[in-house]
């Protein structure tokens, strides 16, 4: 796949790498500097595999001073950074370049606070996500955010994508859900937006931290608030002869005020393919799945289903089963958090992120269906149905350039398609590479203009993650 293009790495920072990599190895530790070609290698690319490129050094600092120190040599020395939390982003958000150093947080995994009666965290930026839950379930609290990827994911590179999961309906994504960040600029200079408290004076920076691609500095703590655990969850499986009669009754839920915790969606191919994998019960008569969990006291989840159901069936709704025990539960849970890693038994495939009115899903899903076939693909959908986050895996040959060139463009025209009905390029997985020149699609020139003066008033240089986000040609200056 050749279809993004990568800036040319600068020969001249190439030249010196030999110098550059012996400033490195100053101000930090032997064994967090990575150099070799198949020590690097890990590092060439995210989980958007399709594109790669060997850094010109990886360093994993173990503290915010070390992250400093490396940034300001950096900056000194005129070389591009690429902030990388676990590599799980599926939009190329870490994919390096030739003349870049890739700065890791992955050993900055402390937990360094837990306050219960304010209800909050204070983690390192390479915490993982679901270590924040394991290490709060015990008093009765979690942290709300969870992507598919929470087992592996980090806390810093769920700031960066402004990361959400299937709870992220009732919760809200990262943004959300963190208080406060320590941030180092790139010129090493270290600042605390934010902190243990609800609300912050002045402007909102921290919402412009979150979700802003590791191109503004490079996150090393967080405050995240953890939340009390509810009384009790049910997850109920509804399935629908066909996912316009699926996207039809998430409208008409959402449209009668009722906020479950989740509701997840899965068409016939994604049915098939979690079931096998998971074994979670899944009908397999049906053509479109939803998954649908509330939460609270008995009393308040039968009233809360009651509602759901009546909606339901007025749409049609085929099977009705609702989870008996913990254990099908977590069945239930696990085939819908397996879908990316099931899918990837069966075939090669691109995950998409583009976000939707919820009024409008029944439309798109036939849309999207027409689009993917129109190239001659197959396409299994599994997205976060309750707040129109659509994830389309797209199923392809990555061993067939023509192939994998048709699947790009079909998912572009899906993205296209998500702007075209009120939507834009992305819920939960960022722009990076993957929507960087679809920008101009949904922005208009101004607007990109205003939005790269923000960004390079904290890079002037644009020295950090510099080829994610905004396209290549016409950056602004601060």
């Amino acid at each position: 796949m050749s279809a993004i293009a990568f800036p040319e790495p600068d020969a001249g920072i190439l030249a010196r790498r030999e110098s550059i990599i012996a400033g490195l190895s100053r101000l930090v530790s032997p064994q967090a500097l990575i150099t070799s070609d198949d020590e690097r290698r890990p590092y060439e690319t995210d989980a958007l595999t399709a594109y790669r490129r060997l850094p010109l050094a990886v360093v994993l600092p173990s503290t915010t001073q070390e992250v400093a120190a490396v940034l300001r040599y950096c900056l000194e020395q005129g070389v591009p950074v690429v902030p990388r939390g676990s590599g799980t982003s599926l939009a190329g958000g870490a994919i390096p370049q030739e003349d870049a150093v890739v700065i890791g947080v992955s050993k900055m995994n402390r937990i360094l606070e837990i306050d219960y009666a304010n209800r909050i965290a204070r983690v390192e930026a390479g915490v993982t996500n679901l270590a924040v839950t394991g290490a709060v379930s015990a008093e009765g609290f979690f942290y709300a955010p969870d992507p598919s990827s929470q087992l592996a994911c980090s806390i810093g590179g769920n700031i960066g994508m402004n990361s959400g999961g299937a709870h992220c309906l009732k919760y809200g994504v990262t943004t959300n859900n963190v208080l406060g960040v320590t941030m180092v600029m790139l010129d090493g200079s270290i600042v605390e937006v934010g902190g243990a408290h609800l609300d912050s004076p002045g402007y909102d920076l921290l919402g412009l931290i979150n979700g802003s691609e590791g191109q503004l500095g490079i996150v090393t703590e967080a405050t995240v608030r953890i939340l009390r655990a509810a009384e009790g969850a049910r997850p109920v499986l509804f399935g629908f002869p066909t996912s316009e009669q699926a996207g039809a009754a998430v409208a008409a839920i959402i449209g009668a005020g009722i906020i479950p915790v989740a509701m997840e969606f899965m068409d016939k191919p994604a049915i098939e393919i979690c079931e096998a994998f998971a074994k979670a019960g899944y009908p397999m008569d049906v053509e479109a799945l939803l998954i649908i969990e509330v939460e609270g006291s008995d009393a308040e989840m039968d009233a809360q289903l009651a509602r759901i159901v009546a909606i339901a069936r007025e749409h049609g709704v085929k099977t009705v089963k609702e989870s008996q025990s913990a254990m099908e539960s977590a069945a239930i849970w696990k085939g819908r958090k397996s879908a990316f890693g099931a899918t990837g038994r069966i075939a090669d495939y691109i995950c998409m992120d583009g976000t939707i009115p919820t009024g409008q899903l029944p439309y798109v899903l036939k849309r999207m269906d027409e689009i993917v076939k129109a190239y001659g693909l197959r396409v299994a959908n599994v997205f976060h149905a309750g707040d129109g986050n659509l994830h389309p895996l797209i199923l392809y040959n990555c061993n067939d350039p023509v192939e994998a060139q048709k699947a790009e463009d079909a998912g572009m025209d899906i993205l296209k398609l998500c702007v075209e009905v009120g939507g834009c390029l992305t819920g939960e997985h960022g722009v990076g590479i993957e929507k960087r020149d679809l920008m101009t699609f949904q922005f208009t020139e101004t607007d990109l203009a205003q939005q790269m003066r923000v960004r390079a008033v904290f890079d002037a240089g644009w020295l950090l993650n510099p080829a994610k986000v905004f396209p290549l040609e016409g950056r602004v200056a601060a």
